[in-house]
């Protein structure tokens, strides 16, 4: 069972980046328009390729992926 069955990643489109199936708007931005205040009806509401839905599965795709995120600390030599 896909649980993201809008969320396509493909090297040809915005460089494989997770976007909307059909457009070219990542979930990256989708998440950078809700950090300035979006909210998902306003964002659905400005992007006639959006809908609450899918900004919504956009949001849970984020989440999922953000818990297996792995943090490392890079050294430059000086």
């Amino acid at each position: 069972m896909n649980l993201f069955p809008n969320i396509i990643s493909d090297p040809e489109i915005l460089g494989g980046k997770p976007c909307i199936k059909g457009t070219r708007i990542s979930v990256e931005l989708i998440m950078d328009w809700l950090g300035t205040g979006g909210s998902p009806e306003s964002i659905a509401a400005k992007h006639p390729l959006l809908t609450k839905e899918l900004v919504l599965e956009a949001i849970r795709y984020a989440a999922r992926f953000s818990k297996n995120e792995i943090v490392i600390k890079v050294r430059s030599r000086a």
